[in-house]
Order: structure tokens, then sequence, then C-alpha cells
């Protein structure tokens, strides 16, 4: 190459080398100083499409874990509820069983007809007033339709367990609260008449004689198969929303793998690659500088 003062070709490709060293430099100390190997579209354009929909995916995933989390709780709010309406009609079951005797005196019906009639507008109360966060669940357990209040009642309640909007659960159980709402309605409607002494005494929802106990017998049983029902069914959902909830928790953790897979940066290899960096521009200043004195050898030919 022949010696020129209007150009030096080796200073100038030793100043290009240095600018990539240079950009490769503030490449690597980007990634180490934030942790990403993508920071911007241009470090990797399709990648960076890539992970920002994988992103989005796991986003919605955590929303649908926390959706599916609160469903659970409601279901199993609901069927607690049920659980102490069973334990109750149990109860009711063996008082009108008690009253189905002709061993028993007034005394002891107007006793067993109290604690029946009790229990009973128990039932009505856990029926109305049973809510998750304000929202009732259940019905009204009057003559007005069940489908009147309750979240559970007014028909399909459906809750977003995943990310895309095929993802939902569907709950429901109004047929199943409608069925119990009237057994619940005829049995406390039952009419009881009997005597006590000379006087007529007529209730409705006791036990007055064993004709009467015999029939909320029938009732209570009702109620009893009812609440079952509306239980199983109840449990049968809540078993696929655990199944769901484990499937979405598995997505989730393989979408955020992938995910770190395309924009985590490796630090062995990003700090391997800035020591490189390091070393290529110090070789490169000193060669630079080494090249810039050429100029000074030209001018001692022209002595």
């Amino acid at each position: 190459m022949a010696l020129s003062i209007q150009s030096n070709m080796a200073s100038m490709s030793i100043q290009n080398q240095l600018g990539r060293s240079n950009d490769s430099l503030s490449t690597a100390l980007e990634r180490l100083g934030s942790g990403f190997k993508i920071n911007s579209a241009k470090d990797d354009a399709a990648g960076l499409q890539i992970a920002s929909r994988l992103n989005a995916q796991v986003k919605g995933q955590e929303a649908g874990l926390y959706n599916g989390a609160n469903a659970m709780s409601m279901m199993q709010t609901a069927e607690g509820a049920f659980d102490e309406m069973t334990n109750i009609a149990y109860r009711m079951k063996e008082l009108a069983t008690q009253g189905a005797s002709d061993a028993n005196g007034d005394a002891e019906w107007a006793a067993q007809s109290a604690e029946f009639s009790a229990l009973s507008a128990e039932l009505t109360s856990i029926m109305q007033n049973t809510s998750f966060g304000g929202t009732k669940l259940l019905g009204s357990a009057t003559t007005t339709p069940v489908t009147a209040d309750g979240k559970f009642a007014a028909g399909d309640v459906k809750f977003q367990v995943g990310s895309s909007a095929a993802e939902t659960l569907t709950v429901n159980v109004s047929s199943d609260l409608t069925a119990v709402e009237a057994a619940m309605t005829s049995s406390s409607t039952r009419v009881a008449t009997g005597t006590t002494g000379a006087t007529p005494v007529t209730t409705a929802g006791h036990i007055a004689n064993v004709a009467d106990a015999q029939a909320q017998l029938g009732f209570v049983d009702t109620i009893i198969s009812t609440i079952g029902s509306a239980r199983s069914s109840l449990g049968a959902s809540m078993n696929r929303l655990e199944h769901t909830m484990t499937n979405v928790t598995n997505m989730k953790e393989n979408t955020q793998a992938a995910s770190s897979t395309l924009m985590d940066a490796d630090f062995a290899a990003e700090t391997s690659n800035m020591t490189k960096q390091q070393l290529l521009m110090n070789s490169g200043i000193s060669v630079l500088s080494t090249a810039n004195s050429t100029t000074q050898m030209i001018g001692s030919l022209l002595r």
C-alpha cells in the first residue's frame, strides 16, 4: 500500500473496527444491565414479536388462574351452604320420624313441631343469605321464582379461566336450585291440624300428629334428594375446574419458559462478549495510535 498524507487507510480501517467493537460492547453492557437479550426491536424484530405474544398469553393465564381461584371459592361457599342444609334436613328427618308414632302426646308433638319449624326457617335463611363478596349465590326460597335472585339460580354462570375467549367454564345448577326450593316450599307450607284439649290447632310447617309427620317425611326426603343433586352438580364443576387450573398452570409455566429463552440475557455469554470487546477496544486504540504515527514517517522522507 502506497504511503499517503491525504488518506491513512490503516487508521480508517482501525477506526471502523473500533466503532464496531464499541457498538458490541455497548450491546453487551445493555443486556447485562437490563437482564434482557432483546431490549428493542432492532435487537431481534421477529423474536420480539414472538415474545410479545407469549407474554400476552402468560398475562392472560395469570388472570385466568386468579379467576379460577375465585370461582373455586364461590362454588365452595355454595357447596358449604348445601352441606349445612343437608345436616339440617337430617335432623328434620329425625324429628319427622319421631313424630310419626302414636307413642307421642301433644307435648311431644309440640316440642318436635317447634324445632322442625325453626330448622325449616333456617333452611330458608341459608338459601336467602348465602353470599360471596356481597353477591347472593342461591335463591329466594319463597313462593317467588328462584330465578329472581341468586347468582347460581339465574342460569349459566361463566368463569374466564384462560387467556383466550374459548377458555371458559360454565356452571349451571339453576334447575337443581329450583327443585330444592320447590321441596322446601312444599315442606314449609304443609298444614298440620291437630287438637290441644278441646282447642283446634292449625299451623304451617309443623308436626301436629302422626299423619302430618308421615307427610313431612316425604317432603324432607325430597329436600335431601334435591340438595344432594345440587351438591353433585357443583362437585362435578369443582373437579373440572381443578383440572382446568392445573392445565392452565402447566401452560403458563411452559409459555414463560419459551418467552425466557427468547428474551432473557445469557449472563455467561454476555460477560464473555463484554470482556472480548473490551480487549478489542484496548488493542484497537493502541494500534490506532501506531497507524496515526505513519504520517510522521512520511515527513522524514522530505528531509
